[in-house]
């Protein structure tokens, strides 16, 4: 495994929630996360002490983030404080995402 260019079946792969899969890689104070989420799937209403920011890929989903709901489509980015509440809703086609995550997910390194 190279240090510095990991490839992609030396990261760690989980699914989070059904049909939300998720591949990581990450150093010793952030991660990175690619979110492939199917048509229709749903991330639950979390939160969690990392900070978040990330960006819509591919697709269209519902974001609901604090109080607040808007749907994005692929260039738009979203961030998400430590201990806020949001969930995801993917529309009619797949979606992917890129997430950044500061400190690391330990759960998902």
């Amino acid at each position: 495994m190279s240090e510095y260019f990991p490839m992609r079946d030396e990261c760690s792969a989980h699914t989070i929630f059904p049909g939300v899969h998720i591949r990581t890689c990450s150093l010793e104070k952030l991660m990175v996360s690619v979110v492939d989420l199917e048509p229709h799937s749903v991330v639950e209403e979390h939160s969690h002490p990392h900070e978040q920011a990330g960006m819509l890929l591919e697709g269209r989903a519902i974001f609901f983030i604090g109080g607040e709901q808007k749907t994005l489509q692929a260039g738009d980015v979203y961030r998400i404080p430590g201990n806020v509440r949001h969930k995801v809703i993917t529309l009619e086609l797949p979606a992917r995402a890129l997430d950044v995550f500061c400190p690391v997910r330990e759960e998902y390194r």
